[in-house]
């Protein structure tokens, strides 16, 4: 299951990054020699980046790479840093739930009313959704993260344990 999400994910980001890529790409050759933008391109780069985040949260979440302050952990007994460790996953695991429930609500009421992008009149919902989704499995994922430390442990990180 892990590998299949890694893969899933990864190949998410990896094509949207790549899209915006070659969409930014082609921008600035069509403004540059043809003096003609493509129609859309901030639109499509601006869900293109949706994309890349939310198919990244599971990915970051799964591997431990979120933005942490770590500077007193080397002072904390291994079972401070162990419960710290739970309860930070914990509270992140219960905020990412609470977001991806209230983007399925807003998703449902996009696809209800109808709602789409300005220029490209893309239906936004199924973009809310995916959020959604992503978000749910990341905090799935710290649930779990809980009941387990951290397989690999950065450099220098662990000494107390």
């Amino acid at each position: 299951m892990k590998k299949l999400l890694e893969w899933v994910c990864g190949l998410l980001a990896g094509a949207a990054l790549f899209a915006i890529m070659a969409l930014t790409f082609f921008d600035v050759l069509g403004r540059k020699f043809a003096d003609s933008s493509i129609p859309g391109s901030l639109e499509m780069t601006e869900l293109l980046m949706v994309i890349v985040i939310f198919a990244a949260l599971p990915l970051v979440s799964m591997r431990g790479e979120h933005v942490v302050f770590d500077s007193m952990d080397s002072h904390l007994p291994a079972a401070a840093l162990r419960m710290q460790k739970a309860i930070i996953n914990l509270l992140i695991a219960l905020m990412l739930l609470a977001l991806g429930y209230l983007m399925w609500r807003t998703g449902r009421e996009f696809g209800q009313s109808g709602e789409t992008t300005a220029q490209l009149k893309l239906a936004k919902a199924p973009f809310i959704y995916g959020m959604s989704v992503l978000c749910i499995v990341s905090g799935l994922i710290h649930l779990a993260l809980i009941a387990r430390p951290p397989a690999e442990l950065a450099e220098g990180e662990g000494a107390a344990l």
